[in-house]
């Protein structure tokens, strides 16, 4: 199950680098109408990376400790990601009700993020979540 939790989490990272990426390349750090603050973006990545580091070294040590300390980063994680998301959904439902013209660089920049992808990384997230909470209470043991 530790592994299983680890390619989930890297699964999800790569979404989320995807979309940090789209935020960023469009000017998404840069604050103007983008609804995603910056310090949330960035605590999201960095809790995130930090975590996925200590459960590297929970599967090399194999300290239950450290499977306590990478679930109580992703804690933070959620909620942060969570935070994003209802900000994320009106921005969603405003690109629905009237499509960007092509060439057009208007509106914040979480417009761009593909619907498959916000749903998969929000679905693996959850999945490391789980996979991480179950291994640090000893169910399905290694």
């Amino acid at each position: 199950m530790d592994i299983a939790a680890l390619i989930a989490w890297v699964i999800t990272a790569l979404g989320g680098f995807y979309m940090l990426g789209t935020w960023l390349s469009r000017g998404g750090a840069k604050g103007g109408s983008s609804r995603l603050p910056v310090p949330v973006v960035f605590g999201h990545f960095a809790l995130a990376a930090a975590g996925l580091v200590v459960w590297i070294v929970y599967l090399i040590a194999d300290k239950d400790v450290l499977a306590w300390t990478a679930f109580g980063l992703l804690v933070p994680v959620a909620l942060l990601g969570f935070a994003m998301l209802a900000r994320w959904i009106p921005v969603y439902r405003a690109r629905s009700a009237a499509p960007a013209v092509a060439g057009e660089q208007s509106g914040p920049a979480e417009r761009y993020f593909p619907v498959p992808v916000v749903a998969g990384h929000g679905l693996f997230a959850v999945i490391t979540v789980v996979l991480v909470l179950l291994t640090a209470l000893g169910i399905g043991g290694s």
